[in-house]
């Protein structure tokens, strides 16, 4: 744990540094920073970066205990809401859920749709399943638990809560998040073929429509289903309760799960 610092780092075998940070907006800003420096030849080799809950893994690198010592001292700015491309993923807020969601918000069912889309989320970390990334952007309000009782199989597509996250399964599998909607074609969220075959990666922004188009958070959106502006697909550069304990779903966060 930090215990009060901004971050604590320590080696992770040989060839690896692991960085824990306060929070999860600490955790955005710092897997910013690394990737800024890493762009800018400012970094150490560092083959695979790798951002969790509260923790940012830099594998590859040859000497962990050097890059501890230098990490220590970065001055780490706010990531910008306005900075990343932007995903939307259209939805139909149908889930099975959206009563008990309604109830837990206190508004009436066919406001949790208007409610949802009105927040801008990111990509803090990816886990779970191929393609699975949990998004931040809900205010502490609206977060929700994880089911009692977890269903042996959520279906693809299905959009979900849980703790501070939103998420949108892309396949089907067992899964104890409360499910408020759908996005009709959840295929674009892992292609194989594709040369990012995920298509929400840690620091997106992500922005949930309606799946006739409609948005009522920042900005407009065009309802294709995937990153904005480019019709049916493509991207513009512009520019389970979580507290439930480890999970392989999850990877280096404690707080995850699906």
């Amino acid at each position: 744990m930090t215990d009060g610092r901004p971050l604590t780092a320590r080696p992770a075998g040989r060839h690896a540094l692991l960085v824990e940070l306060r929070d999860a907006e600490h955790t955005a800003a710092f897997h910013a920073e690394v990737l800024r420096r890493r762009a800018a030849g400012a970094l150490p080799p560092v083959t695979e970066v790798v951002p969790g809950a509260r923790t940012v893994l830099l594998d590859g690198v040859p000497d962990p205990d050097a890059l501890a010592r230098r990490v220590a001292d970065w001055q780490v700015p706010p990531v910008a809401d306005d900075t990343g491309a932007v995903v939307e993923i259209p939805v139909r807020y149908d889930g099975p859920d959206l009563a008990d969601v309604a109830a837990l918000w206190g508004v009436g069912p066919d406001e949790v749709g208007a409610l949802h889309r009105s927040h801008a989320y990111r990509v803090a970390f990816c886990g779970f399943a191929p393609g699975f990334g949990y998004l931040t952007g809900l205010p502490p309000r609206l977060h929700v638990p994880r089911r009692s009782t977890p269903r042996t199989r959520v279906p693809a597509g299905a959009v979900a809560l849980a703790g501070p996250y939103s998420a949108v399964y892309p396949r089907a599998t067992p899964g104890g998040w409360q499910l408020i909607g759908t996005m009709p074609d959840p295929r674009p969220l892992w292609d194989p073929a594709r040369e990012r075959a995920a298509l929400l990666t840690p620091g997106t922004r992500v922005r949930f429509v309606t799946a006739d188009g409609t948005c009522a958070g920042p900005g407009t959106g065009t309802g294709t289903g995937t990153e904005t502006g480019t019709g049916t697909g493509t991207e513009t550069g512009s520019g389970d309760d979580p507290t439930a304990g480890t999970s392989p779903e999850a990877g280096t966060s404690p707080e995850a799960g699906a």
